[in-house]
C-alpha cells in the first residue's frame, strides 16, 4: 500500500473514524483503525460490534492496499503534522507515515481478524444535516447517563410518513422536539431507540451536509440497527432494547399560569445566581404580573437574588428547579423569549419558545422539567 493525502483530509478521516474506537477494546484488533487505498479513494473506518464508522477521503493511490494500525495513536499523529502532504507507504508489518521531515513508524495489527462492518439498511429517508444536528441537540441533552437504566440512555425516534418526532429523558426532565423529513416511500411507520451520545456525535459530524440519509433496518426497531450518512460519512450502530417511557401521558394538556421571559437574560441571570448554589440546591423563581424573582441560597449560606421583567397570565406561583437543569432546557430554547407553563408548584414545568412577548409559541420543541420541592 501505498498514498499520498492532504494533510487535512487525513486528519479529519482519522477524527471521525477513531471517535467509536472502544476505550478498552475486549480484543486487541477492536483498538484498530482499518485503511483501504483504492482508486484514487481512502476509507478509513472502525467497528467495535456495537458502533461502525466509515470515511472516504480522495487520495493519490500508487499502489492499493489495507493495513490496520492503532487507531489512537494514528489521531494522535494526524492532529500533530505539519499542513503538508502525507505520504503512507507499508514495509513489512509496519507502515511509515511521512510528513515534511516528520516520519513515523507504526505497528500493524493482524487485519484478517478485524470483524466485517455491517451494511447500511435501505434508506429510510433524509433530512437537511444543519436541521437534524440541531434537533438532536435539543433533545439528547435530557437522556440519561446512567448505564445501569440503558432504556433512558437512549433517543426515542419516532417516523410517522413525514414527521418525526425524538424524545429522551431521564426521569427527571423530559425533551421532545417535531421535525419534518422526506421520507422515501409514503406511509413510513418506525420507532427506534439510538444510543443518545452516538447520535449526538454523528448529527455534530454531519452538521454541514446538505442531506442526512436515515436508514432504519426493516422499517422496525427490532431489525435491531440504524445508520446515517452524509457528507462523505457513514455510521450505523445497534438499537436499545427496552420499554420507552409513555412520555406523552407526561405532557400536561393544560396550564394554571404561563409566563414568558426574554431568553438571554434569562439565562445570565441562572447562571449569576446558581453561583451560590451548593452542590443538589434549587434555584427558586417566584413570578409575578411584570416580574420573576431568581433566587438561590438561604440561611448561613451564601445568598443571591435577581429580578427580570416577565409577563404573566393565570395566578402567581413559586417554583424551584435544578439549576443546572433548567440551564440545560433554556438553552436549547432557541427563541428570542422563553415560555413557561405551569399547573402546581409540585408539578412539572413546560418550556417551550417564541419568537416575540405575544406570538404564539412554537410547540415543535418541548421541555418538561421536574421541579424541586422547597422546604417548608
Amino acid at each position: 500500500m501505498k498514498f499520498r493525502v492532504e494533510r487535512d483530509v487525513l486528519a479529519d478521516a482519522v477524527a471521525w473514524a477513531a471517535r467509536t474506537l472502544p476505550p478498552r477494546p475486549p480484543v486487541p484488533v477492536l483498538a484498530g483503525l482499518r485503511i483501504d487505498a483504492v482508486d484514487g479513494r481512502l476509507v478509513l473506518s472502525s467497528f467495535d460490534y456495537e458502533v461502525s464508522a466509515r470515511v472516504e477521503g480522495d487520495a493519490d493511490v500508487s499502489e492499493p492496499g489495507v493495513a490496520l494500525v492503532s487507531g489512537r495513536l494514528l489521531a494522535d499523529i494526524s492532529r500533530s503534522l505539519p499542513s503538508r502532504p502525507v505520504d503512507v507507504v507499508t514495509d513489512g508489518a509496519r507502515v511509515v507515515l511521512t510528513c515534511g521531515s516528520a516520519r513515523f513508524t507504526l505497528l500493524t495489527l493482524p487485519v484478517e481478524d478485524y470483524p466485517s462492518l455491517p451494511e447500511m439498511p435501505s434508506a429510510s429517508g433524509s433530512i437537511a444535516g444543519p436541521e437534524f444536528a440541531a434537533a438532536v441537540a435539543q433533545v439528547s441533552i435530557a437522556a440519561g447517563r446512567d448505564d445501569t437504566l440503558p432504556v433512558l440512555t437512549g433517543v426515542r425516534i419516532e417516523i410517522d410518513g413525514e414527521k418525526v418526532v425524538l424524545a429522551a429523558t431521564d426521569r427527571y426532565r423530559l425533551a421532545v422536539r417535531e421535525l419534518r423529513w422526506t421520507p422515501e416511500q409514503t406511509g413510513l411507520s418506525a420507532t427506534a431507540l439510538v444510543p443518545a451520545r452516538t447520535l449526538s456525535d454523528t448529527a455534530k459530524a454531519m452538521s454541514a451536509a446538505d442531506k442526512v440519509t436515515v436508514a432504519l433496518a426493516g422499517g422496525a426497531i427490532g431489525e435491531g440497527l440504524i445508520g446515517f450518512e452524509g457528507h462523505g460519512r457513514r455510521t450505523t450502530t445497534r438499537l436499545l432494547d427496552g420499554e420507552f417511557p409513555k412520555y406523552r401521558s407526561l405532557l400536561p394538556d393544560e396550564s394554571a399560569a404561563v409566563a414568558r421571559v426574554e431568553t438571554a437574560p434569562f439565562v445570565e441571570a441562572v447562571k449569576r445566581v446558581s453561583l451560590v448554589a451548593e452542590r443538589n440546591t434549587p434555584v427558586r423563581l417566584s413570578f409575578s404580573d411584570g416580574l420573576v424573582e431568581l433566587e438561590a441560597g438561604a440561611g448561613d449560606e451564601a445568598q443571591a437574588s435577581e429580578s427580570l421583567a416577565a409577563t404573566l397570565t393565570g395566578d402567581d406561583i413559586a417554583i424551584a428547579f435544578n439549576p443546572g437543569y433548567l440551564l440545560d432546557g433554556l438553552s436549547a430554547v432557541d427563541s428570542a423569549f422563553v415560555q413557561l407553563s405551569f399547573t402546581a408548584p409540585q408539578r412539572p414545568a413546560v418550556l417551550t419558545g417564541a419568537a416575540d412577548a405575544a406570538t404564539d409559541a412554537d410547540e415543535d420543541y418541548r421541555y418538561l422539567l421536574m421541579p424541586v420541592r422547597l422546604s417548608g
